[in-house]
């Protein structure tokens, strides 16, 4: 494409009318006025915090289900209203918010209450002090807020996995030393069995109160997918069917409204690309295909580098045959470790990541028996060539081949 028909290609997008009226109402983000199928979870969180409007502290509280049923907006919505309500009657609620999810911030104790201190105003370094100094800034910073505040660790579990649960026993026993003010801490998790693998006594300071987030059903997908492309497109430009069809498709991925929303925008994107004056079932049916490899290749490169190097030697096996076994794939992985300088795993240890490969749906992995040879694995890789092309590229580049 020439600089001339870019040119001309790009004021032309500009002037096209969009099928969309306001894309970020299909965001997982957006914070609709009224949240849908979600009014008795609502109506309990806001009954467990509502204390802090008179300065009491609320009941620290666990809040646990599926990704995408509604966990992190609830919360944010109840607390954006609290934190309001406080703010017109000049009652003194903060409140912090933490991604535990986030690289460099919540990976490390260090990293993580230097971040709240530094919500609350204070200047920390990212790495350099003690981590007691740290804790004792963040306790003063606390304290000179005089009232109450509520600290949510949403995605909880990725905090314990990466540094351990001493930072939450010591986030739960904080309030016994301070004068001025109270922390109510919120955890959010996406594991339903989280709580059972922590300490007793940090477990049942934690979950003195417990929500459960419910997966939606089809039906409610359906409802929370019309309320936001009301908002979301221009009239007249969906095809009927497309969001009934749409919430079939995320209540088959466990009523995830996070998928169906952004399903939805994929779709329309397509159709936008196209030229289309409707998004159609068919465009939705490219989003699924679109989404579903994406999700791929971004498992792919958040493997651990042995996976990565053992699916590199999947893909570079340079047969015509449509499948490997797990003894050629085990020669070309130790060829692949000697140029990266990984050191080389038993063939066991290979053939369980060739299973967990198979277990993400990357690759097909079929127990084969070979009668007194033993039984080993039958291999292949169900992707288009240009996907795998792909990947190879990126693998390369990750593993600096």
């Amino acid at each position: 494409m020439g600089q001339k028909e870019l040119e001309s290609f790009l004021k032309g997008f500009i002037e096209k009318e969009s099928l969309f009226k306001n894309k970020k109402a299909l965001q997982s983000a957006f914070m609709p006025e009224t949240i849908v199928h979600r009014e008795k979870e609502v109506k309990l969180l806001a009954n467990i915090l509502a204390p802090s409007l008179k300065t009491e502290k609320p009941s620290n509280l666990f809040i646990y289900g599926k990704p995408g049923t509604g966990k992190t907006l609830t919360t944010k919505y109840i607390t954006k209203n609290i934190i309001n309500i406080a703010s017109q009657n000049n009652v003194p609620v903060n409140l912090l918010f933490l991604n535990c999810k986030l690289k460099k911030i919540a990976d490390t104790e260090y990293r993580i209450v230097a971040q709240l201190a530094r919500d609350l105003g204070k200047a920390i370094p990212t790495t350099g002090l003690p981590t007691e100094e740290v804790y004792k800034i963040f306790f003063e910073a606390i304290d000179s807020k005089s009232g109450i505040i509520i600290i949510v660790l949403d995605e909880i579990d990725q905090l314990v996995k990466k540094a351990g649960d001493e930072i939450l026993y010591n986030l739960t026993r904080i309030n016994e030393d301070l004068k001025k003010s109270q922390i109510c801490l919120i955890g959010i998790s996406n594991d339903l069995v989280f709580l059972d693998n922590l300490d007793p006594r940090v477990k049942s300071s934690l979950s003195e109160e417990e929500i459960l987030f419910a997966p939606y059903n089809a039906l409610q997908l359906q409802d929370i997918l019309r309320e936001r492309c009301k908002v979301s497109f221009r009239e007249d430009t969906l095809e009927e069917g497309l969001i009934e069809k749409c919430a079939a498709f995320a209540a088959r991925e466990h009523g995830d409204a996070r998928r169906c929303l952004e399903l939805m925008r994929v779709a329309a994107e397509i159709a936008e690309r196209k030229n289309e004056k409707n998004v159609k079932i068919s465009h939705l049916d490219e989003a699924e295909d679109k989404i579903e490899r994406d999700r791929i290749f971004d498992t792919i490169m958040s493997l651990p580098k042995q996976s990565q190097a053992v699916l590199y030697a999947v893909m570079s096996f340079q047969n015509n045959d449509e499948y490997v076994f797990t003894g050629d794939v085990y020669s070309i992985y130790k060829n692949i470790c000697a140029k990266t300088g990984l050191k080389p795993l038993t063939q066991r240890r290979l053939s369980d990541i060739i299973g967990e490969l198979d277990m993400f749906g990357i690759i097909n992995a079929k127990v084969i028996s070979k009668g007194r040879y033993g039984r080993t694995k039958k291999i292949s890789v169900p992707m288009a060539e240009q996907i795998k092309e792909k990947i190879k590229k990126s693998l390369e580049t990750a593993m600096e081949i």
